[in-house]
């Protein structure tokens, strides 16, 4: 998922350089919904492996 964010910051850099103002800022808002999405699932996962890893005996 962190790939798709670098894809979209890579977009928007190169859009911004060309000259592409609004490609460049919908692609770095993509790029900012995407890695905090990865961020709240690291979270869940976290949360979960550490929940499920007390539980033994």
């Amino acid at each position: 998922m962190l790939g798709w964010v670098v894809t979209f910051l890579v977009i928007a850099l190169i859009a911004g350089v060309l000259g592409f103002g609004g490609i460049a800022g919908a692609s770095i808002e993509i790029a900012k919904i995407i890695f905090f999405i990865a961020v709240v699932l690291f979270l869940v996962s976290a949360v979960v492996g550490l929940a499920r890893g007390r539980n033994r005996i």
